[in-house]
C-alpha cells in the first residue's frame, strides 16, 4: 500500500478520472485531481455535439451513481443515448461538484512530469520507498506536488495520429495545417462555415470518421455544393462498417450501416488502399498524394486516424509497455487489434495495469495505448479494481467483472493487412457482416446473403469467430 499520509494523484477530470475520485472518496482515501482544462470534462466538451453510441447505462460509474444519488441527483434514462454535452451536464458536472470531490479538484493544473522523489529513472536504492513528485503548471506558475500513488487518466485526445501511413506526419502536413482539422469538428454548428460548400477529405475508418461523414452528408443535404471524399488505408472496405444488426450496441451498428449506404449512393466517394505520403497545395486546392495516385484536390482535410498516448510525462517512471500497442504489457495481448477486433475484452484490473514502479497506473483510453474501441465502462472497472488494491482490499481488487457489448464482427486469427487507421486486421477471405462497397468480382462471387445479418459468408470461416450479443466474463483469482 502507498504511504497513507499523502494523497493519491489522479491526472485528468474526465469520466474515468472522476470515477477514480468517486471510488477513492467512497473508501475515504485522500486524493487530488489535476485537470489541465478550466473545467471538469474539458475534453468531452470538445466533442460535445457528438451523440454517443452507448446508452446511459454504460456511461455512469456505479460508485459515482451511489454518491450522486445521496445528493438527490436524478439519474438519466438508462436507455437514452446522450451527446457529449449531455454527458457533461447531467453527469460529469454534478459529479465534479459533489462535496466529497469538488474540494480536491485542481483546475488549470497541467501535469507536465511525474517522478520518484529524490530518485531519477536510473536510481535503484530505496526507490520504491520514495513518494511521487508531480511537476505541475498552475495559474501561479510551476510547482511540485507530492503523492503516494499515481492514477493517470489523462486520455489521448491531445495526441492525434498524423496523416502519414508510416506513423509520421506526411511531408507538407505542417505547412498546410490551416487546412487540416483533427478530432470531430462540429460540422452542423460552430464549424459549419468552414465546411459548407467546400470539398472535404476525411481520412480514417473508425467511429470518429463515421460521425464526421454522417454530419458532412447532412450538411450536403442543405448545401449540395459540399463534396465529400473519404480515404482509408485498407484495400477494401470490408469489416469497417461493423456488425450491423449483430452489434450489441444498436446505435453503433446503425452508424456503420448509414455510412455504408451513403458510400453506395455516391454521397461519399470512397478511396481505398490510400497511403498518404505527401501533401501539396496549389491554386486548385490541397492534394493528398498516396503511394499510387494523388487524390482529388480539396479545400479541407479532416483527420480521424486515431490517437496515441502522451507518455512523455511519465518518462522518469519505470513502465512496462508493449513496444507496439504502447499499453501495459499484460493488457496489450487482450486489446491488440492485430490479433482481434471483436469489441470484447477479457476482464482486467490492477494486476494487468501494474508497472515495475509500484503504485503507478495508467487507466482509461490512455491505458489502451494506440489500440482503438475503448469504452468508458472499461475504465470504470479499471479504477474500481485499482482503488481496491490501493486500499489493500485485494479480494475486491482481484474480482474483476467486465460486461462489454460486442460489435458483432470479429477478425480473430485471420491473416490480413493490419495497416488500417484503427489498427484492425483485414481478413483476406470473404467474411463480413455487410456487403463491401469495393468488393472485387471474385470476392463478391463468394458472398452469401448471410453477410448482411452478421453472419460469415465464407464456407471455410470458423463460426466461433463471429460473436454476437453481450458477454459477461467474471474472473476471480
Amino acid at each position: 500500500m502507498p504511504t497513507p499520509a499523502l494523497p493519491i494523484a489522479i491526472i485528468g477530470a474526465g469520466p474515468v478520472g472522476l470515477a477514480a475520485a468517486a471510488h477513492l472518496a467512497t473508501r475515504e482515501i485522500p486524493f487530488v485531481v489535476y485537470e489541465s482544462g478550466e473545467d471538469a470534462g474539458h475534453t468531452v466538451r470538445q466533442w460535445g455535439h457528438v451523440k454517443l453510441f452507448s446508452p446511459w447505462q454504460f456511461n455512469v460509474d456505479a460508485s459515482a451513481r451511489r454518491l450522486l444519488t445521496e445528493t438527490g441527483w436524478t439519474a438519466p434514462d438508462d436507455a437514452r443515448y446522450p451527446t457529449g454535452n449531455e454527458l457533461v451536464e447531467h453527469y460529469l458536472d454534478p459529479l465534479a461538484a459533489h462535496p466529497s470531490i469538488q474540494p480536491n479538484i485542481g483546475l488549470n493544473h497541467r501535469v507536465i512530469a511525474v517522478a520518484r522523489e529524490r530518485a531519477d529513472l536510473m536510481r535503484n536504492a530505496g526507490r520504491t520507498r520514495q513518494p511521487f513528485t508531480l511537476r505541475i503548471a498552475t495559474p501561479e506558475g510551476l510547482a511540485d506536488h507530492r503523492a503516494s500513488a499515481i492514477i493517470d487518466a489523462s486520455g489521448t485526445w491531445t495526441m492525434p495520429n498524423p496523416i502519414g501511413a508510416n506513423g509520421l506526419p506526411a511531408i507538407g502536413e505542417d505547412q498546410i495545417s490551416d487546412h487540416i482539422t483533427t478530432g470531430i469538428p462540429d460540422v452542423a454548428g460552430r464549424d459549419r462555415d468552414r465546411f459548407a460548400g467546400k470539398r472535404v477529405l476525411v481520412i480514417g475508418s473508425g467511429h470518429s470518421a463515421f460521425n464526421i461523414l454522417q454530419d458532412l452528408a447532412a450538411l450536403r443535404d442543405v448545401d449540395p455544393t459540399t463534396t465529400i471524399e473519404w480515404a482509408i488505408r485498407r484495400p477494401t472496405s470490408r469489416h469497417i462498417f461493423g456488425g450491423g444488426a449483430g452489434d450489441a450496441l444498436p446505435e453503433r451498428g446503425a452508424l456503420g450501416q448509414r455510412i455504408a449506404d451513403l458510400a453506395r449512393q455516391g454521397v461519399i466517394r470512397l478511396h481505398t488502399n490510400t497511403r498518404i505520403t505527401r501533401l501539396t497545395a496549389d491554386a486548385d486546392g490541397v492534394i493528398a498524394h498516396s503511394v499510387d495516385d494523388p487524390l482529388p484536390a480539396v479545400d479541407e482535410i479532416i483527420v480521424a486516424t486515431g490517437f496515441r498516448p502522451d507518455l512523455s510525462i511519465l518518462r522518469e517512471l519505470r513502465l512496462d509497455l508493449d513496444p507496439a500497442v504502447e499499453a501495459p504489457s499484460a493488457l496489450a495481448p487482450l486489446i491488440d487489434p492485430n490479433v482481434h477486433s471483436c469489441g470484447s475484452v477479457p476482464p482486467h484490473g490492477y494486476e494487468e495495469l501494474r508497472h515495475p514502479d509500484p503504485d503507478v497506473y495508467v487507466v482509461g483510453m490512455k491505458s489502451y495505448g494506440r489500440a482503438p474501441t475503448f469504452l468508458m465502462m472499461t475504465g470504470y472497472e479499471q479504477v474500481r479494481s485499482i482503488s481496491a488494491a490501493i486500499t489493500g482490499d485485494m479480494e475486491a481488487a482481484r474480482k474483476v467483472e467486465l460486461v462489454l457489448p460486442e460489435t458483432g464482427v470479429c477478425s480473430t486469427d485471420r491473416p490480413g493487412d493490419p495497416d488500417s487507421e484503427d489498427g484492425a486486421a483485414v481478413a483476406t477471405g470473404c467474411c463480413g457482416p455487410v456487403d463491401d462497397v469495393t468488393l472485387t468480382q471474385d470476392e463478391a462471387a463468394c458472398c452469401t446473403p448471410t453477410a448482411t445479418a452478421g453472419g460469415c459468408c465464407s464456407a471455410e470461416a470458423e463460426p466461433e469467430l463471429i460473436t454476437i450479443g453481450v458477454r459477461k466474463i467474471v474472473e476471480q483469482t
